[in-house]
């Protein structure tokens, strides 16, 4: 693909094909495993040079103060990395639910971290560009790294994985998870047995997160038994609220979406082999 200042950025989302909580650090952060697989849904950048040094978002999200967005502050890394002062303003085509476990946010950061160091020519590692990325978000990482992948730690020890071809039907419930309240819950189990990379296979493991969810917000919960009756190995992604089940081809999962009620917003997406940016210098 042709990747320059008139070009649109992609922002895949993810999905958690599992997900496990199989500790807890001193510091208080969750010691996870999953593996990340990205879809071809998600959103989108374009980025337009200034002629100062300023970082301006052409389309704030409602709600998200500049300082906490996490565009704005991805630039602003970049910029403190680098020390280019060469302005830009971000325009952001927002497709993903936000608090809808699919890893929205965190994809915008990286694309935009990988968008500027393409366009500025800054020339920073991806290896360095994921290390920023991380300070930013613990799943930033996985999305500049570019590979379907088995994550471990915070989510940013990485293994990248060789995934089949499938098909993902993906309901979003009408509500907005903060990651945070799932993962303070009391009742979060936080010792899954850990399993290696090399020992997982399509199909293991469920989303410890899901049940607190579920308890605490009624919506995830309906939407799961929905999914479910039509796909019984649906699971939650991510801390929710989006739940999603996998499929061979698109047919079937089109099928099942038409099976679902008509009150619940829901796709299908297909899975992508890598990152669309994965091979970007």
């Amino acid at each position: 693909m042709i990747c320059d200042w008139h070009s649109e950025w992609p922002a895949p989302a993810k999905l958690n094909l599992f997900l496990h909580v199989v500790g807890r650090r001193a510091d208080g952060y969750h010691l996870l495993q999953t593996v990340f697989r990205f879809i071809d849904r998600g959103d989108s950048l374009r980025f337009t040079p200034r002629t100062d040094s300023e970082i301006r978002l052409s389309t704030p999200l409602v709600g998200v103060p500049v300082d906490r967005d996490l565009c704005y502050r991805a630039a602003m890394a970049l910029h403190a990395e680098t020390g280019c002062r060469q302005g830009v303003d971000i325009a952001l085509t927002k497709r993903l639910p936000m608090g809808g476990g699919l890893g929205g946010g965190s994809s915008d950061a990286a694309t935009v971290l990988l968008a500027l160091n393409h366009l500025w020519q800054a020339g920073v590692p991806r290896r360095r560009l994921a290390e920023i990325g991380l300070a930013l978000g613990a799943d930033v990482p996985v999305f500049i790294r570019g590979q379907n992948a088995f994550a471990e730690g915070v989510g940013e020890v990485l293994t990248p994985v060789v995934l089949s071809s499938a098909y993902y039907l993906v309901a979003e419930p009408d509500v907005e998870v903060p990651t945070a309240a799932v993962f303070s819950a009391a009742d979060l189990r936080r010792d899954t047995p850990p399993i290696s990379p090399e020992a997982w296979r399509e199909g293991m493991g469920g989303n410890d997160l899901e049940a607190v969810a579920c308890a605490r917000f009624p919506a995830v919960a309906t939407a799961l038994a929905s999914l479910r009756r039509v796909s019984p190995h649906a699971l939650m992604t991510g801390s929710g609220a989006c739940v999603f089940s996998s499929f061979g081809s698109r047919w079937e999962a089109e099928a099942a979406r038409a099976a679902l009620p008509i009150s619940l917003r829901a796709w299908v997406a297909a899975g992508l082999p890598a990152h669309p940016l994965a091979e970007l210098r």
